[in-house]
């Protein structure tokens, strides 16, 4: 028996199987050590190449999945084909059971077996070989059982990113408007169940970002449904909402604290894989036009050293925006910088 071989094989399966369930079935793992570092590493190539156009950036996250797939398939294919390369007599032709010499019969060997074809022209040697074939069998169901699972579940985290975006942007491009539309004339309470709502979505969409870190390089070609953008958007609503508007005229407060929170964890988790802070704040809010809509504002010197409390924030919000090559919502843009 080779042992080179077989200990070869033996580290390939190890990897591939680690960053397999590493990626798939573990909520708080942040992916496989490969399929993690290959995510990142195609996101920055592709955004070289591309300078951020958007059309381009769009592929990312399909591209992403589909290597990880192929990555995985290949891996454990060659990491069987090399444990069954240990031995000579490892796999018997059916008919006369001599064994196979070939590097392509071996590799064909294992591709039937991994994919449960059932196709009989090889077999493996009675005893040792055969329980071996069962385990790799049972690999290759394990492989499609969570692939299937695990780009599901990516589709479903893609869906859930770009309805709380429309849910934000929906109500406006810039905070102002958003802003100037929750005013009834008397106070802002007309938010209170929207912030909610995007709360508990957040808590949800941070959570599969924990879970399915590909969710990240899923990039929308159109500024409106870009995740980032509406993260930043909703958080400087609830600054002015928390610092610029006068206290009897405020939303409820409790729902603008779960939204800070909310926007806090969507954060850390995605500054842990994915975003560095920005070097500069981004421009700073005035809050002069809402009071010359007549909206009960607070004075701007009031207003301006609560915003100097939150630069750090801010500046990790820009550097999210621009990870995911995308401007500031505040300049009103709805092209990316590429376009």
């Amino acid at each position: 028996m080779n042992v080179l071989y077989l200990i070869s094989g033996i580290l390939v399966l190890a990897l591939v199987i680690v960053d397999l369930l590493w990626t798939t079935i573990w909520v708080d793992g942040g992916g496989g050590p490969l399929s993690r570092r290959l995510g990142k590493g195609f996101w920055y190539t592709l955004r070289k190449i591309s300078s951020d156009n958007s059309k381009i950036l769009r592929l990312a996250g399909p591209m992403i999945l589909s290597l990880t797939l192929i990555i995985w398939i290949l891996l454990l294919w060659i990491g069987w084909t090399l444990v069954f390369s240990a031995d000579v007599e490892s796999i018997l032709l059916s008919q006369n059971k001599n064994p196979i010499t070939t590097v392509a019969e071996r590799i064909y060997f294992v591709g039937f077996t991994l994919f449960t074809l059932g196709i009989g022209d090889y077999i493996p040697k009675r005893g040792f070989w055969q329980i071996v074939t069962t385990f790799a069998t049972g690999t290759g169901m394990l492989f499609i059982t969570l692939s299937v699972s695990y780009v599901v579940s990516v589709v479903s985290g893609v869906v859930q990113k770009r309805a709380f975006a429309k849910s934000i942007t929906g109500l406006g491009n810039d905070w102002v408007t958003i802003v100037k539309n929750s005013w009834n004339g008397q106070d802002l309470h007309n938010i209170d169940l929207f912030m909610k709502d995007i709360s508990s979505q957040l808590i949800v969409l941070t959570q599969q970002h924990k879970a399915y870190p590909i969710l990240h390089y899923y990039h929308s070609q159109d500024k409106e449904q870009s995740s980032s953008v509406a993260l930043a958007l909703f958080d400087e609503v609830l600054t002015v909402y928390e610092f610029g508007v006068k206290d009897e005229n405020k939303p409820n407060q409790v729902w603008i604290k779960e939204g800070r929170s909310s926007v806090t964890d969507y954060l850390d988790t995605l500054h842990a894989v994915f975003f560095k802070p920005a070097p500069s704040s981004p421009p700073p809010l005035d809050i002069k036009p809402l009071r010359e809509e007549g909206l009960p504002v607070k004075s701007t010197q009031e207003f301006n050293i609560a915003l100097s409390n939150l630069v750090t924030r801010r500046e990790q919000l820009l550097g999210l925006v621009e990870q995911d090559a995308w401007d500031w919502p505040q300049d009103n843009k709805t092209n990316s910088r590429a376009e």
